[in-house]
Formats: C-alpha cells, structure tokens, sequence
C-alpha cells in the first residue's frame, strides 16, 4: 500500500503541475463559455432582415400581415405592380414582390394558386415559411369570421389544457412540468459529465503508460514495485487529477453564477423601470426561483452519493481496460483496435440512457443501470427521477465486483505488456497472459 500511495502521489504531482493542467483548468470554462457566445454571434451575424413589397389585389391583407425585425412588408398599389415586378432586379432595396391575387366568391383555393412570389435573390427557407404562416393566418381568421365565429370564442378554442399531477410514491408531491424538465436536464449533465471524464481520463492513464513503456522507465520503477502496485497507483494518480479539475470547475461555476446573478439584479436596479419592465417581459427571477425550488426538492445527498461511488468505480473499471491496452501495444495506433472495446460500452449506455427520460424505471433503464458495463452513465442518469434503494445496491455490488475483477485481469495484462517492446499484441497472446 506505501508503494502503491507513493506512485498515486507522483503520478498526481507530475500532472497538476504541468502547465498545459493549470491553463487548461482554468481557461476551460471560459473557453467553452466564450464559443457558446461565438457560436451566437455568428447566427446573430447571419440573421437575414428582407423586404417584401406586397400587392393585394383583395384588399383582405393589408394592416394585417405584420412586420418584425427580419421580415418587412411594405404594401404598394396595383398601378406601380408592373413598374416594380420590371426593376425588381438589382434592386438591393426590396428581396421580392408578393402578389395576391384578387378573392371571387370566397375561393380561396383559387387565391392560393394564383398567388406569387417574385425574388431577385436567394431567400432563407425560414423567411419564405414566415410569409406563408402569415398568408395562413389571415386566410385562417377570414374563414373563422365568415363562419360567425366571435375571435373571444376562437381563443377560448385554442386555449390548453393543464392537467395536474400528483404522485402517491412520492406523498402526493405534484410533478410540474417544469421539475420533469429540470429531472431531465440534471440526468443529461450528470451522464455527460460522467461519460467525458471516463473517456479523458482514461485515455490519459493509457497514454502515461505507453509513454513509461517506451521510454524504458517502467524497467526502473518495478525493480523496486510490483507491476500491480505500479498500475493502481497510476489509475489512482489520474483519478485524483480528475477530481481536482472537477472540482476547480465546479467552484468556478457557483462562484460565476453568484456573480452573474448579482450583477444582472445590480443592472436591473439601475435602470429606470427596469424592475417592472425587464421583469415582465423576461420573468428571470420567477424562472430562476421555480428551478431552484425544483432543484431543491430532489434528493441532492442521494443523487451525490451515487454520482460520486458510480463516477469513481466507474472510472477504476474503464481505467484498468485502459492501462492494459497501454501495457499491450507499442504505439498509440495500434491502441485504437482495442480501445473500440472501451469506448463501445459506454456510448451504448449513454444513448440508450437518453430514452430514459419517457420511461426511466422500464426494462431498458433498469438492464441498463444494472449491467456493469453500462451502469456507471446509466444509474447516474436515472437517479434524479428517483431509483428503488435495492436497485441502487444491486448495481453498486456488481459494479464493485466487476472492477475488483477487472483490475486483477488488467494487473494479469499490464505485468507481461508492459515488459513487451516490438512485438504486436493478439488477443490469442493477451488471453494466454489472463491465463497464466
């Protein structure tokens, strides 16, 4: 064990200390916040404004399809139609003329065959659909009103219906659509987060490895450990590392929200009106407290336990898979013909959890979160919506086992490819390494 705590510390102090670690720690975050923003920007940048000068020759359109911010209507007369429809091109003031033609005996199938668009450039599939939503409308509202039917009475017609739900496994608490979404969203970010780090880190102890491997270190270090102790103290070095990036990005995240929610109230404050004006219109503060009073009637001390066990035996199980494709081959390309066993599991577990959110407790969901292989990203994402304690601990006893024998397979592996150098690596050879 001294041996094993030796390595785990080395292994670690040689990580955190690299400054590719701490610039990445640090940087990563803003990074990822700084190209969401990017990201925004260029399709705010690509967002189309056009004008459509609009002929009705019925009458029944005009006042009544509204302009917006990326689509003007600008009505002309049935005169200046032909003059318009013959300058149209290289025109850079208007995108196009929208004829409507003349309504005869309430035909408005006549009307929507002879109607026409007539651009002098390219316009965006949205822009086009945007014209005809609000052809349809009008066209929708004149049907309704020749009907007899009052527009107070429309909109009692197209008013939802919100049905209640009350869930008796849980003392009769409501579940809200909302606290569904925020069940979701939790599952998703904690499935997620679980899968990358598994994959990072994993990858990174397999490469530590090779890389020991064919600078003739390792030939050094067990002259005085064991292969094993070799192995776990790196598995247990790189873990350590991630859970220190992980939580440096968990503090920077409260400590980023706390600070974005106290200057947005500081800006909202300032401004005149604002407290009534930017509340009504965006109701951040009443979003924001409805998903703080969903978040807080989770189970948190649960959900965090079962994040932590399953995150970190899940991450010794993948490790050890990692350690010994490392220990196996010479060269970081020979490792993808073995890593496709690694990385299949866990993809196959978190796709197959995203259907958990229609049924989390059906058949799929429960083999899923059981099966060793799968079950460190699928209990993770069932967990908000609440898992039977057996269930938990069937999971958690199998997963244990598992990995306990996954690492003595691996410790099998690591201790006669890690001595290996230029011979390539079958799995008839890897199995006689098992064995003996």
């Amino acid at each position: 064990m001294n041996h094993i705590f030796l390595i785990t510390k080395r292994e670690f102090l040689t990580q955190v200390k690299k400054k590719s670690f701490i610039i990445l720690t640090l940087l990563a975050p803003i990074m990822l916040i700084a190209f969401g923003a990017v990201v925004g920007l260029m399709f705010k940048a690509n967002e189309s404004h056009s004008v459509i000068e609009v002929v009705d020759r019925s009458g029944l359109f005009k006042d009544k399809m509204k302009s917006t911010d990326k689509l003007n209507y600008v009505f002309v007369s049935e005169a200046d139609e032909k003059s318009k429809i013959k300058n149209l091109k290289g025109n850079e003031s208007t995108d196009g003329i929208l004829i409507l033609p003349e309504l005869r005996n309430q035909n408005f199938t006549e009307l929507q065959q002879a109607a026409r668009l007539i651009i002098n450039s390219k316009i965006g599939f949205d822009t086009k659909q945007k014209i005809v939503s609000d052809i349809t409308d009008v066209i929708k509202k004149e049907k309704i009103k020749q009907l007899g039917i009052a527009e107070t009475q429309l909109n009692d017609l197209d008013k939802g219906f919100s049905l209640k739900t009350i869930n008796v496994a849980e003392n009769n608490k409501e579940d809200s659509d909302l606290a569904l979404g925020v069940k979701s969203g939790l599952s998703m970010l904690l499935m997620y987060v679980t899968f990358m780090f598994i994959i990072i880190y994993g990858v990174r102890v397999m490469r530590s490895v090779l890389e020991e491997k064919n600078n003739r270190v390792v030939e050094i270090i067990i002259s005085s450990v064991k292969p094993f102790e070799l192995m776990m103290g790196k598995i247990l070095g790189v873990t350590l590392v991630a859970l220190t990036q992980f939580l440096v990005w968990i503090t920077m995240s409260v400590i980023g929200a706390l600070v974005l929610n106290t200057g947005f109230s500081s800006i909202q404050k300032n401004i005149p009106g604002g407290n009534e004006e930017m509340a009504s219109k965006l109701d951040v503060a009443q979003i924001a407290t409805q998903v703080s009073h969903s978040l807080l009637e989770l189970n948190f001390p649960l959900i965090i336990f079962v994040f932590i066990v399953f995150f970190l035996l899940g991450y010794i199980f993948y490790s050890s898979i990692y350690a010994a494709i490392g220990s196996a081959v010479d060269n970081e390309t020979e490792t993808q013909q073995f890593t496709l066993f690694a990385i299949l599991p866990l993809m196959l577990g978190m796709y197959g959890s995203i259907s958990l959110m229609n049924n989390p407790d059906g058949p799929l969901g429960f083999w899923l979160s059981i099966i060793p292989f799968t079950s460190p990203v699928a209990m993770i994402a069932r967990i908000p919506y609440g898992v039977p304690a057996w269930q938990i601990a069937l999971s958690i006893g199998l997963l244990l086992g598992t990995t306990i024998f996954m690492i003595f397979v691996a410790g099998k592996i690591y201790r006669v490819g890690i001595l290996m150098y230029g011979n390539k690596a079958t799995m008839k050879e890897i199995w006689k390494w098992i064995r003996n």
